[in-house]
């Protein structure tokens, strides 16, 4: 590359970054912090369930004072926004309107085949294929887990819209 063609590549950049680099850092210490999108997008309901993660297991709860299972937690986090649910599995899914699995959204439940029945075991969908429950005495606490898991995969057998 000869000097000049070197020239020329510099002073483009100097003109091309020069104004985005006055842009971002002038007023920088003005400038309120930014939350990422998916914080910004969150409901409520999603919001809360989420602040339940590590509450312990214990079956036929449904309170963070308590425990819960996983009909409890999904009926408390639901009530918290004013929405009442059924107490079980099957009745929240009997109840609910049936969603396909492409259309599900955050805060939609989704539903398990974990003992040969149906509907044996909810959550709350948050996104990106990931859900929040409270899975069972042996995992011990509401925790996210993701419905690429192949155990979840293999016993997914639908959703519902609360």
């Amino acid at each position: 590359m000869n000097t000049s063609t070197h020239k020329n590549n510099h002073c483009f950049f100097i003109r091309l970054l020069l104004p985005v680099a006055i842009v971002l850092f002038s007023g920088c210490a003005s400038v309120p912090e930014i939350k990422p999108a998916a914080h910004i997008r969150q409901s409520p309901v999603i919001t809360y369930a989420l602040s339940l993660q590590g509450i312990p297991y214990h079956y036929g709860k449904g309170s963070p004072e308590e425990g819960f299972d996983c009909s409890g937690f999904v009926k408390h986090v639901y009530e918290r926004q004013g929405i009442t649910l059924p107490r079980t599995v099957k009745e929240m899914a009997l109840s609910l309107p049936e969603i396909p699995k492409k259309d599900v959204h955050s805060g939609d439940l989704v539903f398990f085949n974990t003992n040969g029945k149906p509907f044996s075991h909810v959550g709350i969908y948050v996104n990106n294929d990931k859900f929040v429950h409270a899975p069972s005495r042996r995992t011990g606490r509401v925790l996210v887990s993701s419905l690429k898991n192949q155990y979840w995969h293999k016993h997914y057998v639908g959703a519902r819209r609360p």
